[in-house]
């Protein structure tokens, strides 16, 4: 006998309320939120925690005169206790001693430790002696979210150098709240050596080596730019205008206006890049973007010159080297201000509003 049987009836989901999506979204928002202060306090205690044994090691050496063995029989022991945890190694308790030696006489940046991972500090600790250098790479690190290996990366570009060295008009002619990002997104000085150029070439041969070798190109100016053109057309009245190269930073949401010059940077090439910006703002900027940023990269320059040139520049501008070599020029990190005009700088970071996290 065949059973008949009325089929399953379909499941209707009730309407949802008026303002549901919106409240989603602000449970997810608060997930990552209450998630990534967890992550920071957890990081926080941690390093509150190897600064603590630094120190007492530090002081039983000095007052109960602990050697190598003593420090390496602590490391067995705790490592048995807390297996798996690699933190207890004898060669990390001697970097938490080092870590507490060299930053307990600096209060100004024992605030600054904390907001960072413990493998970030070990890399600044190594890479960097000068006091006010370390404070550029903790406050940069923690202010902009920088992975261990964009760390690297910035340290063996010198950016601390390029920052302090680079000529902009960023002071006056970017919002604050991408000011500092701004600064750190333009070089003072480019290195193009994986180009394979002679030491004599063209502006056209430059751009078309740039284009040709892509990825290495953005990588030397800084990971968040991505590429949008070269030889980009701008029209204006029946005219045709075309700039070298165009990008797009996405940190700081805004296209980046190159124009190359083989020669040394005259005050003409200000005014020329300046109409390439000012069309590209009244033009080509969309909603939602910051406007646009230029850097003319050149062969060499004077910083008188160029100082003159930025104080009548009305957008924002940098004036930037390059070789095609790898190497800085000679006298480049000879020329950095003086400890207190970095220092006022560095300051001028504190009290920024955040857009970037660290991810430890």
């Amino acid at each position: 006998m065949n059973a008949e049987f009325d089929p399953v009836p379909a499941i209707t989901a009730a309407p949802l309320p008026s303002g549901y999506g919106d409240f989603l979204q602000e449970i997810k928002a608060q997930i990552r939120q209450r998630q990534f202060q967890a992550l920071r306090a957890a990081n926080r205690e941690l390093l509150q925690l190897y600064w603590w044994l630094g120190e007492n090691i530090s002081r039983r050496q000095s007052e109960q005169g602990w050697g190598k063995s003593v420090v390496e029989n602590l490391a067995r022991d705790l490592q048995a206790e807390f297996p798996g945890r690699n933190g207890f190694s004898v060669q990390n308790l001697w970097l938490m001693r080092q870590f507490f030696n060299e930053y307990v006489n600096l209060p100004n940046l024992q605030s600054l430790i904390g907001e960072i991972s413990w493998a970030k500090n070990l890399l600044i600790m190594a890479r960097c002696k000068d006091v006010l250098e370390r404070e550029f790479y903790l406050r940069a690190t923690a202010r902009f979210g920088w992975t261990t290996k964009v760390l690297q990366h910035q340290l063996d570009n010198h950016s601390y150098a390029q920052y302090l060295n680079g000529q902009t008009n960023f002071d006056a002619a970017v919002p604050d709240t991408i000011k500092a990002q701004a600064m750190l997104a333009v070089k003072d000085h480019y290195t193009f050596d994986f180009l394979g150029l002679a030491d004599a070439h063209s502006e056209r041969e430059l751009e078309e080596a740039l284009v040709k070798n892509l990825r290495r190109f953005l990588a030397e100016m800084g990971g968040a730019f991505t590429f949008v053109g070269n030889q980009y057309r701008l029209e204006v009245d029946g005219k045709d205008y075309f700039i070298d190269l165009l990008l797009f930073h996405r940190r700081l949401r805004c296209l980046v206006a190159i124009e190359l010059k083989i020669g040394e940077f005259k005050p003409e090439h200000k005014g020329q890049i300046e109409f390439y910006l000012d069309t590209l703002d009244q033009r080509h900027r969309l909603e939602g973007e910051n406007p646009p940023i230029g850097i003319v990269i050149c062969r060499s320059k004077t910083k008188t010159i160029v100082e003159y040139a930025l104080r009548t520049a009305s957008h924002a501008l940098g004036i930037a080297t390059y070789t095609v070599t790898p190497q800085l020029p000679a006298q480049y990190l000879d020329e950095l201000p003086s400890p207190e005009q970095i220092a006022a700088r560095l300051q001028g970071w504190v009290g920024e509003s955040d857009e970037e996290k660290d991810g430890q």
